[in-house]
């Protein structure tokens, strides 16, 4: 069994693996796990692996183009304290692309990379005041 077998997989399409390395290891905890930049790069979080393909990666180059911009799919990483965690993502200058919405099963908010991949910061109902 290989490092990589303890991960799901996750592959975000961008347009700057660096700014993407430099977004998900600052702002959302994740730990970078290998960096061929430009082409890609993958980092990881708990037993999450994304995988950050550049331009110029096969990843990226597979996709048909009439695939691009499908579907509102996203990451979903749980957090303790959301409203902390908008405080401090706010405070650093990243971006929101939804209001906070709280349901049945909790509260969550929209953020998105440098390329304008999704990312859902969610809060489950038993954790949130």
């Amino acid at each position: 069994m290989s490092e990589t077998d303890q991960f799901a997989s996750v592959r975000y399409i961008v347009d700057d693996v660096t700014a993407a390395i430099d977004f998900y290891t600052t702002h959302l905890g994740f730990t970078l796990l290998s960096n061929p930049a430009p082409a890609f790069a993958d980092v990881t979080r708990g037993p999450l692996r994304l995988l950050l393909s550049g331009p110029a990666s096969s990843g990226a180059r597979a996709t048909p183009d009439d695939a691009a911009g499908a579907g509102r799919n996203r990451i979903h990483l749980v957090v303790a304290d959301l409203d902390s965690e908008i405080d401090r993502l706010q405070a650093a200058g990243v971006p929101f692309c939804s209001a906070q919405v709280a349901g049945p099963g909790g509260h969550q908010i929209l953020i998105a990379d440098p390329a304008g991949n999704l990312v859902e910061l969610f809060q489950p109902a038993t954790q949130h005041p």
